[in-house]
């Protein structure tokens, strides 16, 4: 494993137990059995490792939800969309209970954008598969549902973050399905006017260049070992710097790294770009 893999690992089993504020360098680096000098040749700062384990994390679920919205079926997608929200953040429950704790107590104001820019994330893939479901049906109502949605989230994933309630995944994602179409059936009273379109846009910029895209392939590449992934990554740098494949061939090389949880990032920044290209 490596070092910084361990320090993050370790790291997030102390900030479950006793919050961001409360865990110190030395108590990491003791948990760890390293030393301070090893701490920071992989991290600047406490901050920066917070950071760090965010993006780690949010970037996995924002691609996943990203690839559902824009490629599963209209009749499977709003199940798959809730299901996979829930089992992910059940699967890093650890990472979900300090993520959800840390939104409502921080001060932290580079922490606090971060989250801004997710959050814009999330609400830019729920308005796009709201829109991709009901059409002009909701055309009055669909950014009140974004918040609807949202709730169903949020509300939901801390009966077993902190109520410790064993739920049936499946059940659950039926019930939201159920009770999503009603309300973008029945709604009649819009409260959040079309302007908020202008906010949601406000969010993280997607609009990466090529050599930004570069930079961050390889930064990728030097912390993979040998794998398809990895020569699948190779070739996609290889398109971006002299472009010679076809749109099936792209497509197939980004759906080879998109499994990977060091690659979801990278897979999701390459389907925005060729998308905005036209590929």
């Amino acid at each position: 494993m490596l070092k910084k893999q361990l320090i993050m690992e370790k790291a997030l089993e102390l900030f479950a137990e006793q919050g961001f504020e409360a865990t110190s360098v030395q108590q990491i680096t003791d948990h760890c059995g390293i030393s301070k000098g090893a701490f920071y040749l992989s991290f600047k700062s406490k901050d920066e490792l917070i950071l760090t384990l965010i993006d780690h994390f949010m970037r996995q679920i924002t691609s996943d939800i990203d690839y559902l919205v824009k490629n599963s079926p209209a009749d499977q997608l709003l199940y798959q969309f809730y299901y996979t929200f829930h089992t992910y953040f059940h699967k890093h429950m650890n990472f979900a209970r300090i993520f959800m704790k840390e939104q409502m107590q921080t001060l932290n104001q580079e922490l606090i954008v971060k989250m801004h820019e997710y959050n814009k994330l999330h609400e830019k893939a729920i308005l796009h598969m709201i829109e991709r479901l009901y059409g002009d049906e909701v055309k009055q109502t669909k950014y009140d549902l974004i918040f609807c949605i949202k709730s169903f989230m949020k509300m939901y994933t801390e009966l077993f973050l902190f109520e410790n309630i064993q739920l049936d995944f499946a059940l659950l994602s039926q019930t939201l399905v159920e009770k999503t179409n009603l309300l973008a059936e029945h709604m009649t009273l819009p409260f959040i006017t079309e302007d908020y379109n202008l906010l949601i846009d406000h969010g993280k910029n997607l609009d990466i260049t090529k050599e930004q895209l570069i930079t961050i392939i390889d930064k990728n590449l030097s912390e993979m070992g040998d794998s398809l992934e990895k020569d699948s990554l190779l070739l996609l740098k290889q398109e971006l710097t002299a472009p010679s494949l076809g749109l099936a061939i792209t497509n197939g090389l980004i759906e080879n790294i998109r499994h990977d949880p060091h690659c979801k990032w990278v897979a999701y920044l390459l389907r925005n770009y060729y998308q905005k290209q036209g590929k």
